[in-house]
């Protein structure tokens, strides 16, 4: 035996979409009640757990055997679940394992089974019938009662059917996505990947506790003042606000969303109280402290949350997505006294807090990093890239002044600014009011964006004239050249890729092929991101510039959550490249830390978490930051880092 393909189907009370795996198993009532498997990518077999049925010997030899390799859809599940059914005390070696579900995301396919196996045609797809088996059979039913096998015999078969179908998809799955190989680099870092998730993170739990139940009793403060105020029973209706507003100002507004409500807010200095009311609805509808209540529901009984990170979690780049807690998108903290603001929470003493701050949702809300704390004897050490994406364009375009500016250690907002211009700009000297122009043209326009981008990256609280945003466009662009040829370069490399199936090497080992079907792009690290069914397709003349062709291709639609046909350009290609080399940059930072037993308890963008032995320093991670790395040694790049008993935002 060489490969045991694997797929289960378990019971838990507790909520798998909302506590994730490390706890599901945590439930008093958790089992697994199939177990359906494939030697070899023979015959499928079904052992049924729950009605007494053994795992023959030879199959949990191999489950514990490093040299079977298992294989799985989203194998983390069956590896989790797998180590709390045996009793095995720890989740099971993630090196013996191989994600079928990974290496779709691979190939830019969906994380989905069911939609996997839709999108490349298989003959025999998922069973549709299997949704509405695992509300029956896996999740408590109405008054939490419990659905044996004995209640449904007819059901029950056919669930075990369903079993036994997933592993038949899986493996039919498994031979097409495994056409493409990753770099060993990439098999290891799935590897360290699991083993932090396995790791976790220790969170305050007096903290979260006393801070979602202020969240709570003072969001119910507010909705009193506001019934009492506008005489409404739900304050919180969009439609009743609307009523109130024109009731109370003879004023109609057609959205009052997030996006307009500082402009309504101004709006309303003639009616004081209509404007206290708009500043209650703002404080209610803060959603980010809901952190807090995902972080009490996902924790572990050993005071961790695991499982924080999605490996291959975002389409194409490689990027990781953010489960669970959502660390991803952490709200900031600007508090001067963080300690004094955590320990008032963790008193407990909501009247105590709000004497102390005005805003009680906004301090509770730039505490939600400060939940993530070391253990007793350990530290977080805190250090990410500096600028890493202006860099890996800059290496890879060839703009030259540019990585002169990061080798020199300069200021590459001001340098920017100055190229644009033709002035000095200091920080804090001459002609500093520019360096944010510099800053923002840096963070928007690198991937062919306009004046769009501008204003997404907020452009607009500049104070910005359209014109002036035209001029900042230009001007950015002028004074980075080879960054605007790339994306020419690469959309023409593509395009003649998929017409003529040839490969076009660019520069820096960056090389776009077609193959499969698919644009295929491999980039300086050896790693390839792939565009499933492209094609080039004709534009017609859009007023400006004329008859031209447009690459298009199939992935998800991130609004829609549909797999549809999507179209991309030079700016996003490069977008794609940039963000993946930089993602695959981290990735070697997180392998030397790895091999320096320097532990991970997560990561965020192009940040590492270390919670290290106090007697550990800083300076043991910052150099994993400094090495250079074997195929981009000429990259300037550089780590910094602070230490802190707890996450924040230095």
């Amino acid at each position: 035996m060489k490969e045991l393909g694997i797929d289960i189907e378990t019971y838990s009370s507790y909520d798998l979409a909302k506590c994730g795996v490390y706890r599901y198993v945590e439930a008093p009532d958790f089992a697994v009640l199939l177990f359906a498997y494939s030697i070899d990518n023979g015959p499928v077999t079904c052992v049924d757990f729950a009605q007494g049925e053994e795992l023959p010997d030879e199959i949990y030899n191999a489950l514990i055997d490093p040299e079977v390799i298992k294989t799985a859809w989203n194998a983390a599940f069956e590896r989790i679940c797998l180590s709390k059914h045996f009793g095995l005390g720890k989740p099971m070696d993630p090196a013996q394992w191989k994600c079928t579900m990974v290496r779709a995301a691979r190939m830019g396919l969906p994380l989905s089974l069911g939609q996997c196996g839709e999108v490349l045609r298989l003959d025999n797809g998922k069973m549709e019938e299997g949704r509405s088996l695992i509300r029956f059979f896996s999740v408590p039913g109405r008054n939490g009662v419990r659905h044996m096998p004995e209640a449904a015999p007819d059901r029950w078969a056919t669930f075990k059917a369903y079993c036994v179908r997933d592993v038949e998809v899986e493996q039919a799955l498994l031979a097409k996505v495994r056409r493409l190989e990753a770099p060993a680099f990439d098999e290891e870092l799935y590897v360290a990947d699991q083993e932090i998730n396995d790791r976790g993170v220790l969170i305050d739990r007096a903290l979260v506790d006393n801070a979602a139940s202020f969240d709570r009793d003072y969001k119910a403060e507010l909705l009193k003042e506001a019934q009492e105020l506008t005489g409404m029973e739900n304050p919180n209706s969009a439609a009743q606000l609307k009523e109130y507003l024109r009731r109370t100002t003879g004023m109609f507004y057609a959205s009052i969303g997030k996006k307009n409500i500082d402009e309504i807010e101004e709006s309303l200095t003639a009616w004081p109280q209509a404007k206290r009311v708009m500043a209650l609805r703002r404080e209610m509808a803060k959603t980010s402290n809901k952190k807090y209540e995902a972080m009490r529901t996902c924790v572990c009984d050993d005071g961790r949350i695991h499982g924080l990170l999605q490996f291959y979690g975002a389409a194409r780049t490689g990027r990781w997505a953010g489960r669970l807690v959502q660390v991803q998108n952490l709200p900031q903290n600007h508090l001067s006294d963080l300690d004094y603001a955590r320990a008032l929470v963790k008193a407990g003493d909501l009247e105590e807090f709000e004497l102390n701050y005005a805003n009680v949702t906004q301090v509770l809300s730039e505490l939600i990093r400060t939940a993530f704390i070391a253990s007793p004897g350990h530290i977080l050490h805190v250090c990410d890239f500096s600028a890493i994406e202006a860099r890996v364009i800059a290496w890879i375009a060839g703009e030259g002044w540019v990585l002169d500016v990061f080798r020199n250690g300069g200021d590459i907002y001001c340098a920017t600014a100055s190229q644009m211009f033709g002035v000095p700009v200091e920080k804090h000297g001459k002609n500093s009011h520019l360096r944010q122009k510099g800053k923002i043209s840096v963070l928007a326009l690198g991937y062919g964006g306009g004046i769009a981008a501008l204003e997404a990256m907020g452009g607009s609280h500049l104070g910005l004239s359209e014109y002036e945003e035209r001029q900042t466009v230009r001007l950015w662009r002028e004074a980075n050249p080879h960054i605007v040829r790339l994306w020419a370069i690469v959309e023409k490399a593509a395009i003649a890729a998929i017409k003529t199936g040839n490969a076009v090497t660019i520069h820096r080992g960056i090389t776009v092929g077609f193959r499969w079907g698919m644009l295929l792009i491999t980039l300086p690290s050896g790693r390839t991101i792939c565009y499933p069914r492209a094609r080039v397709g004709k534009e017609y003349d859009d007023g400006w510039r004329g008859d031209h062709e447009v690459i298009e291709y199939e992935g998800l639609n991130q609004v829609t959550k549909k797999w549809e046909t999507l179209r991309t350009y030079g700016g996003k290609l490069v977008e794609n490249i940039v963000q993946a080399t930089a993602r695959d940059i981290l990735g070697i930072v997180m392998l030397r830390a790895r091999r320096e037993k320097l532990p991970i308890v997560f990561h965020v963008h192009d940040e590492i978490i270390v919670e290290a032995p106090i007697d550990r320093p800083l300076a043991d991670v910052e150099a994993l930051f400094s090495e250079p790395i074997d195929w981009c040694r000429d990259l300037p790049l550089k780590g910094a880092g602070y230490s802190t008993p707890y996450y924040l935002k230095d």
